[in-house]
């Protein structure tokens, strides 16, 4: 590159540099301690809710996820008593939410979910009627009228026709009969929100959640390639659960507490999860790969960019150092500045959704 190739691309940089900052601290930039807007992360595994409180982030979460017991009016006084979610069906009370796991614990049984691989269940035919539940123990109705609300939606299976139409046009007439002014985001978009504002939101935002694994590409808050997978934490937990005959909640839980990646596996299950973890971690930078290769919306840019991580699925030690290695074996078309987790994994896109909703208020 000559000398005066690197004086415009530097001059090009700071204008967008310049532009980006008048963009979050114009006069169109949201107030944080004067915003009334709300941000969800409706996931698989959990439904998150994230708000102001003066300059912080509040949050709260609940399981996406319930359980049937028999019906008595003990076990019903009982779950009213401890003010765990509930309701009778039939011969049958559907505890949901945290509780859920509780009950699931203590019985050695499984929780269901009233998603799978990012969208609403269809073999559940409950699973709307507990989202909304779920939904109004941490959304409660809007004061005023068009409160700003923005809530997360997965991006496409890649190589699926899956139409995410009706998933979405379901949690927004919800959300709107909540008395909020409700709109979606994508997932990965959602993570370049939260995590990339110092890098003018330009990056790949992705979250590796329970259902799915979301990327979003975007360059000054603009996605240019958005997709998900779905190889997530459920797929590590069922072909876990498999192999080695363990039940589901146990894998689940051992992963999510104690999985360290970084270390040689000591059984059979961690042997295992460290298999299966690389298989995902594979298929995730092999999709990266395809879908820059097979489009022609990437901006020409030699600068390197970040890449963030985030989920409960990337928590784990020796994720990151994982990924990193297995980008850097696949002769990745583009420059990657750095591979970081995001400072908050699991409220990461609540956060983004936060954000993208203080943009309407």
């Amino acid at each position: 590159m000559t000398g005066k190739d690197q004086k415009k691309e530097k001059k090009d940089k700071s204008h967008i540099e310049e532009a980006a900052k008048q963009i979050m601290n114009g006069p169109d930039a949201p107030k944080a301690e004067e915003s009334n807007a709300i941000g969800v992360d409706v996931g698989t595994s959990k439904i998150v809710f994230s708000r102001k409180n003066g300059a912080l982030d509040d949050f709260n979460a609940q399981q996406n996820a319930f359980i049937e017991v028999d019906y008595s009016k003990f076990t019903r006084d009982i779950l009213k008593q401890n003010k765990i979610n509930h309701y009778k069906t039939g011969n049958s009370l559907v505890v949901f939410g945290d509780g859920a796991e509780v009950f699931a614990n203590m019985l050695n049984s499984e929780t269901r979910r009233t998603m799978r691989n990012g969208l609403m269940n269809p073999n559940e035919p409950n699973a709307i009627e507990i989202i909304k539940g779920i939904i109004n123990e941490l959304v409660p109705p809007a004061k005023g009228s068009n409160v700003p609300l923005c809530f997360s939606i997965p991006g496409v299976p890649k190589d699926t026709e899956t139409d995410i139409i009706y998933h979405e046009a379901i949690l927004k007439r919800h959300l709107t009969k909540r008395g909020y002014k409700a709109r979606s985001i994508n997932e990965g978009l959602a993570v370049v929100f939260a995590e990339l504002e110092k890098e003018n939101f330009t990056g790949f935002g992705i979250s590796a959640g329970g259902g799915m694994c979301n990327v979003c590409l975007a360059y000054l808050s603009v996605p240019h390639i958005s997709f998900s997978t779905n190889k997530a934490g459920d797929y590590i937990d069922d072909a876990v659960a498999s192999v080695t005959s363990e039940v589901n909640t146990r894998v689940r839980d051992f992963k999510e507490n104690k999985l360290n990646l970084s270390k040689s596996p000591r059984n059979e299950m961690e042997d295992a999860l460290h298999i299966y973890y690389d298989d995902l971690i594979l298929s995730l930078v092999t999709a990266m790969k395809e879908s820059i290769t097979k489009t022609t919306k990437i901006p020409k840019a030699d600068t390197p960019i970040p890449v963030v991580l985030s989920g409960g699925t990337a928590m784990p030690n020796g994720f990151k150092s994982r990924f990193e290695t297995c980008l850097q074996e696949s002769n990745f078309p583009l420059k990657i500045s750095e591979v970081r987790v995001a400072d908050d994994p699991l409220n990461a896109t609540a956060k983004g959704a936060l954000i993208a909703a203080q943009y309407e208020d």
